[in-house]
């Protein structure tokens, strides 16, 4: 099984933790944002990863030497210019793909700033059962960008904010609003969908594509564990978590 790791942000939120390094190597609990997310991935069975880079990748590829790759195949996608979440990941499309360009079998894509309990062997089979070209991991909980869904769970629109205004891709007759927790399930031929170029947001294609009928769809995680891990005191407040069981990434 493959995954990539979204990791190539300047992590500015961050600071001063990411003063001298890459947002992936600051610690939690003395463990690294980039090993929780690889040891969490390898607990399900993913063997191969790609991580993107952007300032401070020579770090990145000597940590990941030091440690062995954490027993895992791991390839590093170096981005000179910021792609963004969606160029990101069409710039490591060929990771996923076999010589001819094609491949059947669906990959995780996980942000490394995010720390869960999230089922990720539920929402393999969630994203299998159901066909779709994309599964996201959701829950009801606040946030200041909710990503709209119909009655049967398939993505149709976004909200800013709690009290923005609808943006609908395709008609609904009601939408539920949830927060997107920054992990999804790709089937691969996603990639020959991506007709957006250089640096752009992969939920701005889910939108396009979901208009097209395509179907993006939301895996509910309403009673696990997440914590968006992009300030420090909220790295401080999982550190805690971790060292009192309220959360484990092994």
């Amino acid at each position: 099984m493959k995954a990539m790791i979204l990791a190539a942000g300047l992590g500015t939120r961050l600071r001063p933790l990411t003063d001298d390094r890459p947002k992936a190597l600051v610690e939690v609990a003395g463990h690294s944002l980039l090993e929780i997310t690889l040891v969490r991935l390898r607990s399900f069975g993913v063997r191969e990863v790609i991580v993107n880079t952007h300032h401070y990748a020579d770090m990145m590829l000597d940590y990941l030497k030091a440690h062995d790759n954490f027993g895992m195949r791991i390839e590093v996608s170096r981005e000179e210019v910021l792609l963004d979440t969606g160029g990101g990941l069409k710039k490591a499309a060929h990771f996923f793909l076999d010589s001819s360009g094609s491949s059947h079998e669906p990959f995780i894509v996980h942000n490394v700033d995010v720390l869960s309990t999230i089922d990720l062997g539920s929402m393999m089979r969630f994203h299998a059962e159901h066909g779709a070209l994309a599964t996201l991991a959701v829950q009801d909980r606040e946030t200041s960008r909710y990503l709209l869904f119909n009655g049967h769970a398939q993505l149709c629109g976004r909200r800013a904010g709690s009290h923005g205004k609808d943006e609908l891709v395709r008609p609904a007759l009601e939408v539920k609003a949830l927060a997107f927790s920054g992990i999804h399930v790709i089937s691969p031929r996603l990639f020959a969908k991506m007709e957006e170029q250089g640096a752009f947001s992969i939920i701005t294609a889910y939108l396009r594509l979901a208009a097209e009928g395509e179907k993006i769809i939301a895996f509910r995680a309403d009673q696990s564990y997440w914590r968006d891990l992009g300030r420090p005191e909220n790295v401080a407040q999982a550190a805690v978590d971790i060292r009192n069981g309220t959360c484990s990434f092994t």
